[in-house]
This record gives C-alpha cells, structure tokens and sequence, in this order.
C-alpha cells in the first residue's frame, strides 16, 4: 500500500489519521504528506525519538516503559492511542523499534513494533526486519499503511 493509497482510503471514508513516530523519526507523517490533498486527511503528528517525549507528548505512562521497554508493542499502542488523542483524529499510528546498527536494550537491530489506535480499537505487530537503518525504517513505513488499512477494512 503506497501513501497515495492511504489518502485516498481515508479520504472517502472522511477519516483522519495521526503519528506518534520513534526509530522512523516522521517518515510515516512525512510519506503522507507529499501525496496531493493529505490535508484533508492528515491531523498531524509527534516525533518522540527520546524515551522521555513519550511520556511528555504522547502521555506513554513511564511504567510502562518501565515494565515492557521503549521497543515493545504494549509501547506502540500506547503510542498510537497518544497520536490519536493528541491530535483528535480518527486513526493513530506508533511506531517504535531499533534500526540498527547495534542492539537496544538486548533486541536485535531491525526489531520494531507497530501500533494503529482506531474506532475498532487498537492493534499491534512486531517484527523483524532485515537491511540497514534506511531498509528497516523503509519497511517499517510499508508494513504502518498495511497495518492501517487492515484495521480500516474490518
């Protein structure tokens, strides 16, 4: 699924959608917005790279963290539900992981978790993906559209 498709989904569903982004540092809100009429979709969004802004902007409770690691999917959903929140839109997405090259808190480069808060409710995948730091956040980008869509399709 290209952004181009995701514009174009919300937009007849008259839906909105928001980022909380980490290791993707804005691509996922960034991707979105170079395809023409994103601002009839596109709420905005939170670049969280440090642990703390996760908190701070997107009200990620610090024990959470505390109890699952910034690289965790119970993170990511709370991540996307912030974006959501934050922003008021109808869709949120999280995204958190470790691009690599080296290790995070014992978790292999390319892990990431994936969050989308909706109206359904909210759902989260992780995965591991092979390739340098541009690969993985790549990927992560693709796999955050399919992930969105999946969710808007139920």
């Amino acid at each position: 699924m290209t952004a181009a498709d995701v514009i174009a989904g919300l937009a007849l569903r008259h839906e909105t959608v928001a980022t909380c982004e980490s290791l993707t540092g804005g691509l996922v809100l960034a991707e979105l917005t170079t395809v023409p009429g994103s601002s009839l979709v596109v709420r905005g969004g939170l670049v969280t790279y440090a642990t703390d802004l996760k908190t701070s902007l997107a009200g990620v409770p610090a024990d959470l963290i505390a109890e699952h690691g910034v690289v965790s999917r119970p993170v990511a959903e709370a991540m996307a539900a912030g974006a959501r929140r934050a922003c008021d839109a109808t869709w949120g997405i999280g995204l958190t992981g470790v691009a690599g090259p080296d290790p995070v808190d014992g978790l292999a480069p390319g892990t990431v978790c994936i969050a989308v808060a909706g109206p359904h409710g909210t759902v989260s995948v992780q995965e591991l993906f092979d390739g340098d730091r541009g690969a993985v956040r790549r990927r992560t980008v693709d796999r955050a559209f399919d992930l969105l869509r999946q969710e808007w399709t139920r």
